[in-house]
C-alpha cells in the first residue's frame, strides 16, 4: 500500500511536469514539439509512433499496450507498427479516456509514463510478487532476462485487465518457476511458469471465473480455470503460441 502510494504520488507531479513540456513552445532558443516528452524513469518516447514504423520505440509501446489486443488475439511485440499495433493503441486510449486515433502521440506516452514505475512494471504489479521461487529469475526453461522480460509483459496485461475490472486488485498467488519450484509444487514439466510468461490468480475481489472470461480480452492464449483439473482454487493466465481456454464451470 505504501509502495503504491508513494508511486502515485509521484506520478502524479510527473504527469503535471509533462503537460508542459509537450506543448509546443519555444524557450531559450530550444523548439519543443508535440513529439517531445519528458524524461521518465524506466523509458523515454523522443517521437511521435504510428502506423508503418518501426524501432524499439515501437517495441518499448507495444509491451505496454500487449493487454488491449481484443478478444481472443495477442499482439506480436516485434517492434512493427502495423494494424495489430494500432489498434492496441486505439483500444488503450479510449479504455483512459484519450482522443482515440491510434496515433501514440504525447497523451498516449503520458498516460503510460502515469501508469508506470521505474523499473518499467505497471504500478500495481511488481517483479516481487511474480518470483516466489528465487532472487535472480534463473533456473527456468529460458535466460533470466528473457524470464524476467516476459514477466513484465505479463504485469501489462494484468494492469490492462485490472483497469476493466474496475482498478480493483487482482491477487497473482504464482508466477515465475525455475525447474526445481516447479517440481516442488507437482507443476507440468511444459508449464509456461517456467518461462516467466504465467500468472495464476487468487479469487477476491474478483471470481475465478470473473477473471478467466475477462482474461479473454488481454492477450493470454492459455487460460485455465474452474472445471480443469486441478485449477478450481485458481484461474491461470499464460502466454503459448497456441490457444488452449479451459474453464467449464466458467462456460469457457
Amino acid at each position: 500500500m505504501y509502495r503504491w502510494k508513494v508511486s502515485v504520488i509521484r506520478r502524479i507531479g510527473t504527469f503535471l511536469a509533462a503537460i508542459a513540456l509537450t506543448a509546443v513552445s519555444t524557450v531559450a532558443g530550444v523548439t519543443l514539439t508535440a513529439g517531445a516528452a519528458h524524461a521518465d524513469g524506466c523509458y523515454t518516447w523522443g517521437r511521435m509512433l504510428s502506423q508503418g514504423m518501426s524501432g524499439e520505440d515501437v517495441r518499448q509501446l507495444q509491451v505496454r499496450v500487449a493487454g488491449y489486443p481484443g478478444y481472443g488475439a495477442v499482439l506480436t511485440i516485434d517492434g512493427a507498427y502495423g494494424p495489430a499495433t494500432r489498434s492496441a493503441v486505439l483500444r488503450f486510449q479510449q479504455a483512459y479516456g484519450l482522443p482515440a486515433d491510434g496515433i501514440a502521440g504525447p497523451q498516449t506516452f503520458n498516460r503510460i509514463y502515469a501508469l508506470q514505475d521505474d523499473d518499467c512494471t505497471p504500478v500495481n504489479f511488481d517483479y516481487a510478487e511474480f518470483n516466489d521461487c528465487n532472487s535472480d529469475w534463473s533456473g527456468g526453461a529460458v535466460s533470466a532476462s528473457t524470464a524476467r522480460f516476459n514477466a513484465r509483459v505479463s504485469m501489462w496485461k494484468l494492469q490492462a485487465m485490472r483497469h476493466a475490472l474496475g482498478d480493483q486488485q487482482i491477487r497473482v498467488t504464482s508466477a515465475f518457476r525455475s525447474y526445481a519450484c516447479n517440481s516442488a509444487v507437482g507443476g507440468s514439466s511444459t508449464s509456461r511458469h517456467l518461462y516467466g510468461d504465467a500468472a495464476d490468480l487468487g479469487a477476491t475481489p474478483h471470481s475465478l471465473c470473473r477473471l478467466a472470461q475477462q482474461a479473454r480480452n488481454h492477450g493470454f492464449n492459455e487460460i485455465l480455470g474452474p472445471g480443469y483439473p486441478g485449477h478450481d482454487d485458481h484461474t491461470h493466465v499464460a502466454h503459448k503460441s497456441t490457444r488452449t481456454w479451459s474453464a467449464p464451470t466458467c462456460g469457457i
